[in-house]
């Protein structure tokens, strides 16, 4: 699992036992009509915005991008440069042989295609498409958490208004009303915490993961049409670093 998403989850949930545990019992703000209109509703209500292939691929996506660790883009960067050194001393038709070694199938795509003969404005073409596709399933996974994330705090509302009514149908034993009352403002507590602890936090981690994907395959189609036009492994270096911040890029050069 990402180490971050991890740290922080656990940082949040413990910070907010903490407070309670201060003043209080955390044993006070368990309520299970509580959770069932909050969570429960709010994910109804996301499944009706949804169709049910977005729902099911975005659990995909989610896990993939939380749970999965990305290799480093020196990595990429040296696989590519290590791939130009071949194409330049064997021939790029050798690069057929070392295909087993890429595991990225993004990479390894675009490397048959360059061995395969295309040209290259179509090969670009091509990958360009696949990453426009994947951009979009990433964005799919992005507003079902936005979604969630609105319509916590919304459910959480309308949590209290039910608690309210049922306080107001009690109010002539006056000894109801402050345990009432706090019941009532229990489930707007959790819709705020769902919104704003777990999913508007990984819509961002989701967005941002997007991004650095997006631009180590916008870096890997550049480095295989520089491949493909046999450039110099050094230049192939260059154009890919230039992606990267200049302190990576220090570290990149001095390796």
């Amino acid at each position: 699992m990402d180490l971050t998403t991890l740290i922080g989850l656990i940082a949040g949930f413990s910070i907010v036992v903490l407070g309670i545990e201060q003043t209080g019992s955390i044993v006070t703000f368990i309520d299970l009509p509580s959770v069932f209109v909050t969570v429960g509703g709010s994910l109804a209500a996301t499944i009706i915005c949804f169709p049910l292939n977005e729902l099911v691929g975005v659990i995909g996506v989610a896990k993939k991008t939380v749970f999965t660790k990305a290799p480093p883009v020196s990595e990429t960067i040296a696989t590519l440069v290590s791939f130009a050194e071949r194409a330049r001393r064997e021939g790029i038709l050798a690069l057929e042989r070392h295909m087993e070694e890429i595991e990225d199938e993004f990479l390894a795509k675009g490397i048959q295609l360059a061995v395969d003969g295309t040209e290259p404005e179509l090969m670009r073409n091509i990958l360009t498409t696949e990453l426009d596709y994947v951009e979009k399933r990433h964005a799919s996974g992005q507003l079902v958490f936005n979604t969630l994330g609105a319509l916590a705090p919304a459910f959480g509302m309308i949590g209290t208004l039910i608690g309210l009514v049922l306080m107001l149908k009690t109010m002539s034993d006056p000894s109801t009303i402050g345990p009432n009352m706090a019941v009532a403002l229990i489930t707007t507590f959790y819709g705020a915490l769902m919104a704003n602890l777990i999913c508007i936090p990984l819509e961002k981690k989701l967005k941002r993961r997007s991004e650095e994907e997006l631009l180590v395959k916008e870096m890997m189609i550049e480095g295989i049409l520089s491949i493909q036009s046999g450039d110099n492994p050094r230049i192939v270096e260059q154009k890919l670093t230039s992606f990267v911040s200049p302190k990576l890029r220090r570290v990149i050069v001095e390796k």
